[in-house]
């Protein structure tokens, strides 16, 4: 992959990460580095712990998501996020968005083979 795709590739995952940080706090609560794990696990998403914590401090301004702190087992206490109502329903409207806009975008690239 050539420099241009590169670029091209990181500018579509940053429009992506907020929707898939969304839709793992809707599985439930997470931390950060959680969030940052959980990410990693699908290599196209991987982000640092630098990009996680404004998201989600951008995500919180906006009502989208709540904080809350809890003790751990381990270490010191964590601070867990989850999605309140307002992101519930951000989260269903970006991803019908997001599905119509693949879909539109597949019917466009797809080479009949």
């Amino acid at each position: 992959m050539d420099k241009e795709q590169e670029g091209w590739g990181s500018q579509l995952r940053k429009g992506v990460v907020e929707l898939a940080v969304l839709g793992l706090l809707a599985r439930e609560p997470r931390y950060g580095s959680q969030l940052v794990d959980d990410l990693a696990a699908q290599p196209e998403l991987a982000i640092t712990a630098g990009t996680v914590y404004p998201l989600v401090a951008r995500l919180a301004r906006a009502g989208l998501i709540s904080s809350t702190w809890q003790e751990s087992p381990v270490g010191p206490p964590r601070k867990y996020y989850a999605l309140t109502p307002a992101g519930q329903d951000a989260l269903a409207g970006m991803a019908a968005t997001f599905t119509k806009l693949a879909a539109a975008i597949r019917t466009i690239v797809e080479v009949e083979k």
